[in-house]
């Protein structure tokens, strides 16, 4: 992890109860280790945990994630932002003291990333989504929060054919652009995946143990399509946005998305990222 990351050491899993009860009936001594822990399979467990890290670390007042919803790991998510604050100081064209703002491009009803980014940097955050009941549920967890009512804007993209175009104004400009783009190609590609994880748990079941629904999870042609549209339409953007970053699960899929970079005479960085056994990395460009 990300040296800044105050996730670094394990849950202690008696102060997070102590911040949320309910994450109590799910807590367990490990056989193996004799630690305490969670059934990560379990996406009601998973949310009771990661509530309590909001309510615990972050000083959040509440935080509700409706049923099938990804719901998701707190300490990587972290990180994203971390690597961005480093991306950032390490532009000598933005000035230190710059009031930084930035968009997150799937906001998702979790909300997480305007959340963490406001809590952890005081950054001003807009986060937009296609999905109308995740915009719902993302403005409500910044109406429960007085403390972050002045840092987060939620803004419907009401054509999934767009990413930046309706949600970024004509005379607005952003220090950064994040993402957490769909994983797979379809819903069955995802169900797979999900089996995979949950026989690795030694587990026996046949749900998507992270959640999700259908736009936070798959689309048409998968992560590297995704990305590459992305791309095409950050070029709109080009004296509107500092750094466009995205999450990139697929290593095999870097070559060809730094190919369409160099096509669109962007400057780009790949910033590897590590939580655990899983490997990630941020694709970051800029254009000059």
């Amino acid at each position: 992890m990300h040296r800044k990351n105050k996730h670094n050491t394990t849950y202690n899993f008696d102060a997070l109860i102590t911040a949320n009860p309910s994450l109590k009936p799910f807590v367990f001594l490990s056989p193996l280790s004799q630690n305490q822990t969670i059934d990560f399979s379990n996406p009601d467990a998973v949310y009771q945990l990661n509530k309590a890290i909001l309510l615990k670390d972050y000083d959040l007042k509440d935080w509700q994630l409706s049923k099938g919803y990804l719901c998701p790991p707190i300490p990587g998510r972290a990180d994203y932002l971390h690597h961005i604050h480093d991306l950032l100081q390490s532009d000598s064209s933005i000035e230190n003291n710059s009031a930084i703002k930035g968009l997150d491009i799937g906001v998702g009803a979790n909300t997480i990333y305007p959340i963490l980014a406001a809590k952890l940097y005081q950054w001003q955050m807009v986060g937009c989504d296609i999905n109308e009941q995740a915009i719902i549920s993302a403005q409500q967890n910044v109406s429960l929060n007085p403390s972050l009512q002045s840092f987060i804007e939620i803004r419907l993209q009401n054509n999934p054919a767009y990413m930046f175009k309706n949600i970024v104004g004509l005379e607005e400009s952003f220090h950064f652009t994040m993402c957490n783009p769909p994983f797979f190609s379809s819903e069955d590609d995802a169900r797979k995946a999900s089996l995979s994880k949950t026989r690795n748990l030694n587990q026996n079941l046949g749900t998507l143990n992270f959640g999700g629904q259908a736009n936070e999870l798959w689309c048409n042609g998968g992560e590297a399509l995704f990305i590459k549209r992305m791309i095409k339409q950050s070029t709109e953007f080009k004296h509107q946005v500092i750094w466009f970053t995205t999450l990139v699960s697929k290593q095999a899929h870097v070559a060809k998305l730094q190919k369409q970079l160099d096509k669109v005479k962007a400057s780009h960085k790949l910033i590897p990222m590590e939580q655990g056994h899983k490997k990630s990395r941020i694709l970051a460009w800029k254009y000059d």
